[in-house]
């Protein structure tokens, strides 16, 4: 893990973090340390690496808190291999044992996606040669003999020719032009699945495809389409898949991170016990290993799991982190509530991140050209109705922007750009937004809203 000590520190995090996430401090302090952590086992002997394990997080609080933007962007700071999972969904019916390791294999693909982006950055000028000279070929064959003089006028003109081509290619003026492209396909293995489960039992399937010769069939494609295609086939052909592999693993094994939301809806309240807790206690005991430290086979090789950072994340309105089986309490150490969002926080919410809803819906109307203009005291409305909102009925947290945003704003979104025209400014006022949100602060009813 390449962190830079000068940039990554604890308190850098915090003040990155702070750029899409409104408050929740504690919380961020312990991710930005559990983090700078990781840079600092990395620092050491390997013997001592191997002691060091990660401090697990257990985040507790209400929907649309901010529990998993923080692990999202915690994991986008240094891009590192990122899943979320439910836990809740281990306890459906035909999910058993083995089938809790797939969180670990959508780990390893995730990182081998990462890699392989970083791998065809490096490649995209060599690979984009390739695919010029393969639809110069489709459109002006190549002429090879030179014996005679009049041959040796033909190369030369040929090469003058696709020279012009070349350019037209490159300004996309050709694009609309139809060409032949080869494609090519892995056949599948169809396998009889028997006692297997059903994630391993893709992932032979997948491998022994990989084995099988790949299939060819020719397509007429717009030139446009074709560099696409064959971008993808090229680049394919110039990354070495065995050093992606091994450095997607040791990627997964020293900087991945799982997100293991709903987490509190896989404990036991024995307040509220019933016929289901034997498969809510089964998921637990499942997971325990995993989170422990264990080896888990995927088609890239085995990983372990003894480094991966666990974030849990649950509301905990009827169980509480106590009705976890202790050997799993005892695996996330680090525990941390999350403070339900208040009227000043979604005032902030609304105008401050990065990627604020206000500004996404600028960008909506700017594309229409037109500005739409949001005054303070409108803003404090919105966050005070959105505020009422959570508090008479389901508490959603700041999800109830997007509701209560998109119940103000759609009646423009949709009479633009046909009623208002392009140019126009669209003023949003306190009087307005009270007019608009009132019904529907008083409605008791949300299931329409509801996310």
């Amino acid at each position: 893990m390449c962190l830079n000590p000068s940039v990554l520190t604890p308190q850098a995090i915090v003040q990155t973090l702070d750029k899409y996430i409104i408050g929740q401090k504690q919380a961020k302090k312990n991710v930005a340390v559990a983090l700078r952590n990781r840079w600092r086992r990395m620092q050491l002997d390997t013997d001592i690496q191997k002691d060091i394990i990660p401090n697990n997080i257990l985040m507790i609080g209400a929907t649309g808190v901010g529990k998993t933007e923080i692990a999202r962007r915690l994991a986008k700071i240094t891009h590192a291999p990122f899943v979320k999972v439910e836990a809740s969904k281990f306890t459906e019916v035909g999910y058993v044992g083995r089938d809790v390791e797939s969180m670990v294999r959508d780990l390893v693909e995730n990182a081998i996606w990462i890699v392989k982006e970083k791998y065809k950055n490096k490649i995209q000028a060599q690979a984009t040669k390739n695919v010029e000279k393969i639809i110069l070929d489709a459109l002006i064959p190549s002429i090879h003999h030179t014996q005679e003089n009049n041959a040796t006028v033909e190369n030369v003109s040929n090469q003058k020719t696709r020279e012009q081509f070349k350019e037209k290619l490159r300004a996309g003026v050709l694009d609309q032009k139809k060409i032949f492209v080869k494609l090519y396909k892995s056949p599948s293995a169809d396998i009889m699945g028997g006692m297997m489960n059903v994630s391993s039992l893709s992932h032979l399937q997948e491998m022994i495809g990989d084995m099988m010769p790949k299939k060819e069939k020719k397509k007429q494609v717009k030139i446009a389409e074709a560099k696409k295609i064959l971008l993808e086939q090229e680049s394919a052909k110039l990354i070495d898949m065995d050093k992606v592999k091994e450095e997607a693993i040791e990627k997964v094994q020293s900087t991945g991170i799982i997100f293991i939301d709903e987490i509190d809806k896989i404990a036991e309240n024995f307040a509220t016990r019933d016929n289901s807790h034997v498969s809510r206690e089964g998921v637990q005991r499942d997971l325990l290993p995993i989170v422990e430290g264990s080896a888990v086979h995927t088609k890239y090789g085995t990983v372990h799991t003894d480094h991966i950072l666990f974030i849990a994340a649950g509301a905990f309105h009827v169980a509480k982190p106590t009705d976890l089986i202790p050997e799993l309490q005892g695996r996330f150490p680090i525990r941390v509530a999350l403070e339900n969002l208040t009227e000043t926080d979604f005032y902030l919410i609304l105008k401050e991140p990065k990627n604020a809803l206000i500004k996404q819906y600028q960008s909506l109307f700017k594309a229409e050209d037109i500005h739409i203009h949001f005054e303070e005291e409108a803003l404090q409305a919105i966050a005070n109705m959105a505020c009422k909102i959570n508090e008479n009925t389901e508490n959603i947290g700041a999800r109830r922007l997007h509701t209560v945003m998109s119940h103000l704003l759609n009646d423009f979104l949709f009479d633009v750009p046909d009623t208002i025209q392009p140019k126009s400014t669209i003023t949003i006022d306190q009087n307005f937004v009270i007019k608009k949100l009132q019904a529907l602060a008083k409605r008791k009813d949300m299931s329409e809203y509801i996310l």
